[in-house]
């Protein structure tokens, strides 16, 4: 994971003691790319093809919401910590699965639900990495999904049943 950091997500992670301009982006949480007109003077100079506009939209209101980054790791070791920290890997491993199993039309509310998770724990998110795999969930290797998998189950299965 080497790769250059997404312009945005350094000019998210550059304003990230920005009060209002967080409190902008948070608008867009549950809402469709270009309904929040506040969030277009961040939002705009960096959506370049409207192929990734929902994605860009979608990590500005969810930053807004928990702007703690990491250069490391993916949402799949993001939410592994988390099972630790909650000694509850039941629960949070199956809304794990079901967040797999969505569509990326779908993605938008499991994934705001599961940041909560993570920001009530106070654990950081690699923004630039989850703006990457939002632009691959489709692909049809499923290589984005079974990186999260195999982050998640790195020590084996749950053996709390």
């Amino acid at each position: 994971m080497n790769e250059d950091k997404h312009p945005f997500v350094e000019f998210l992670e550059k304003h990230a003691e920005d009060r209002a301009m967080l409190a902008e982006l948070r608008r867009g949480l549950g809402r469709e790319p270009g309904e929040v007109p506040g969030m277009f003077p961040y939002v705009i100079p960096f959506v370049h093809n409207s192929y990734d506009e929902a994605n860009i939209y979608l990590i500005a209101s969810l930053f807004a919401l928990h702007p703690s980054s990491t250069g490391k790791g993916n949402m799949g070791e993001h939410l592994y910590t988390l099972t630790q920290a909650v000694g509850d890997d039941d629960a949070t491993t199956r809304r794990f699965v079901q967040l797999l199993r969505q569509s990326r039309d779908s993605l938008d509310v499991p994934l705001r639900q599961h940041i909560s998770m993570l920001k009530s724990k106070d654990i950081a998110v690699n923004w630039n990495q989850l703006l990457r795999d939002l632009h691959y969930w489709e692909h049809p290797d499923h290589f984005v999904q079974k990186q999260w998998a195999a982050a998640y189950w790195k020590s084996g299965p749950n053996k709390s049943k």
